[in-house]
């Protein structure tokens, strides 16, 4: 395990805040994630719009189409958000400085990695994207059936990202050759270089949109930590 962090750019995870307590194994590390807000909620939405789509029936060709669709897509929404939401920078208007809650918790989550209680999917961002989720697959789609089976398939991908996000800042050791792909591909982006490597449960979209270079090709960025330059900590050495 050493050796594989070394192999990331030099860097290790220090022991900060919130790292003592991480877990080291998936049954405490499961534990700890259904007992947290974000995990609950998607879990809930995930259950209820299920259970809906089940209760109604008529199942069609079309309903795998969706989830066809939306697992398609993913990885390129997971790209899109990391690169351009995510990752938003502040910016001045009219004298004033423009900058969201969800960038802002974002680069809390950079400068302090370790720690597991800034890394889930902020609770007040669900107050605007539940209602479009609803909205859209509402508009998109001719039947109520085939609407429930996009937020459902939504929110189960929602999960599994919320799930394997969290997992990849834990100390649980990769056993998988697919989740050590996502754990390698994570911490790069963490401690290596914030430009790249931007899937987190998916990485279709870095290959897509060449974000996945050689490691070695890419220099350990100064605002890896810190992702606006405003001195908050570089990359340990």
């Amino acid at each position: 395990m050493s050796a594989a962090i070394h192999s990331l750019g030099n860097v290790r995870l220090e022991k900060r805040r919130g790292a003592a307590q991480s877990p080291s194994d998936l049954p405490s590390a499961f534990r700890y994630f259904v007992g947290r807000a974000s995990p609950r909620l998607l879990i809930a939405a995930t259950l209820i719009t299920g259970g809906l789509r089940l209760a109604l029936g008529h199942w069609t060709d079309w309903d795998l189409i969706v989830v066809a669709i939306l697992f398609a897509f993913w990885p390129i929404q997971e790209w899109l958000i990391h690169v351009y939401i995510l990752h938003f920078k502040p910016f001045e208007w009219r004298g004033r400085r423009i900058d969201f809650a969800v960038p802002r918790k974002h680069r809390q989550h950079h400068r302090d990695p370790n720690n597991l209680d800034i890394l889930f999917i902020p609770l007040q961002s669900y107050l605007y994207t539940v209602p479009f989720l609803v909205f859209f697959w509402f508009a998109v789609t001719p039947t109520t059936e085939l609407a429930l089976t996009g937020l459902g398939t939504h929110f189960l991908f929602s999960l599994n990202y919320e799930w394997i996000h969290f997992l990849v800042h834990t100390r649980v050791v990769p056993k998988t050759v697919a989740y050590r792909r996502l754990w390698k591909s994570h911490r790069l982006h963490h401690f290596k270089n914030e430009h790249y490597w931007m899937g987190v449960s998916r990485l279709g979209a870095d290959w897509l949109l060449d974000t996945t270079p050689i490691p070695q090709s890419v220099p350990i960025s100064p605002t890896c930590r810190d992702l606006i330059g405003e001195g908050a900590g570089a990359p340990p050495a």
